[in-house]
């Protein structure tokens, strides 16, 4: 048997479980806000070239279990970024009833098992953004209520508890309140997932949190220096947590001559007065620049960070979060959901046991789930 054969065999036995997967924001952007009419403009049983993400491509990806992140941009704040994260919560439970054959709701380990055992994708949600929650511990536990399994407590720019990872920290790290979000999570069962977040929030949240973390879609920042990435000092704390870093596949944060042309591509908006860290903004800025091309990333560049992680955290805390629908470009060979298996064919290839496969692809992240609800009081 070749390692493809290898890879898919393997996936078909063991679940893969991706920590964030920006579909439903991406089917608001084609069909708008309301969650009915997104779910209804676009037929995800048929091949949807404007999207790196379909059923098709899902069951050729081998993909066992996906965490679809109810994302909110960070130009929503207040009520209105509180309304929107609730349609795409509600987006997602339309998906899995539009496709009742193909995605089974699940909001436990036991439950995405159970479907990926069914022959469906398991469909869990993540929170994608604080600000979504509007400094409000009710809304978090409102979130939970409705089946949310994670929130990542910032996204591009600070909330009022936390500094992000790509803004200018205000905070040092988390406030008394940003604590008392961890606590909470921690007290209902929500993973607080640090993917976004600055290295002072992370070291933080470690210590204030009594259940694992997860960073649902983040690389290794000794392999690619960019701020989105992990410090070494905080993939070998990970251990002691038992947290998982889920490798993400975007290409500036897995290879150093895109970061270093997209370094290029920041200052040219910041002279042009256009925000980076909006990424609608950075797509169409980028459609027309006249700057040098974009270099392209590769699946080997992926395999550098998760064995980089795996080296410095462990194997039994590693795991994958493409990122797919939530970044225009992809590494060459893993430009969409069904390519999953080329991934795992290339780390058996170098030699990785079926075994160490299968807690790379979901086996990590589902014992981090199971370990969150036990920490859990209610």
């Amino acid at each position: 048997m070749d390692q493809r054969a290898r890879a898919e065999a393997l996936l078909t036995a063991s679940p893969l479980l991706d920590g964030h997967n920006d579909l439903p924001w991406a089917l608001r952007r084609l069909a708008g806000p309301e969650p009915g009419a997104a779910v209804a403009g676009t037929d995800l049983t048929a091949g949807v070239p404007a999207l790196q993400t379909d059923l098709p491509r899902l069951r050729a990806g081998r993909v066992g279990a996906q965490f679809w992140s109810v994302y909110v941009p960070c130009s929503f704040t207040g009520a209105d970024a509180t309304a929107a994260v609730l349609e795409q919560v509600e987006l997602v439970h339309r998906l899995t009833e539009r496709y009742p054959a193909d995605l089974g709701l699940a909001t436990s380990a036991d439950e995405a098992e159970a479907a990926f055992a069914s022959g469906r994708v398991a469909s869990l949600l993540g929170a994608e953004g604080g600000h979504c929650i509007a400094g409000s511990l009710g809304v978090l536990q409102a979130l939970r209520r409705l089946g949310v399994r994670y929130l990542t407590l910032t996204h591009n720019l600070n909330t009022e508890w936390a500094d992000s990872a790509t803004d200018e920290p205000v905070h040092g790290g988390l406030t008394p309140f940003g604590r008392d979000v961890v606590r909470e999570m921690n007290r209902i069962g929500m993973i607080v997932d640090l993917s976004h977040v600055a290295p002072t929030t992370m070291r933080d949240a470690l210590a204030t949190t009594a259940a694992p973390v997860l960073f649902t879609h983040s690389s290794s920042r000794a392999v690619t220096d960019h701020p989105r990435n992990v410090p070494d000092e905080v993939l070998a704390a990970l251990p002691g947590n038992g947290g998982v870093c889920m490798v993400a596949f975007v290409p500036r944060f897995v290879s150093t001559a895109v970061t270093e042309w997209d370094g290029l591509l920041q200052d040219a908006m910041t002279a042009a007065g256009v925000d980076h860290r909006d990424l609608r903004a950075r797509e169409a800025f980028a459609a027309t620049w006249d700057g040098p091309p974009c270099p392209r990333a590769t699946l080997a560049d992926v395999v550098a960070h998760v064995e980089h992680a795996r080296e410095v955290a462990g194997i039994d805390h590693i795991g994958i979060g493409g990122d797919f629908d939530g970044t225009a470009d992809l590494p060459v060979g893993l430009e969409d959901v069904s390519t999953y298996p080329a991934l795992f064919a290339a780390l058996l290839e170098r030699g990785w046991s079926e075994d160490d496969c299968a807690k790379l692809a979901g086996r990590n992240a589902l014992r981090v789930l199971r370990a969150v609800d036990d920490v859990a009081t209610v």
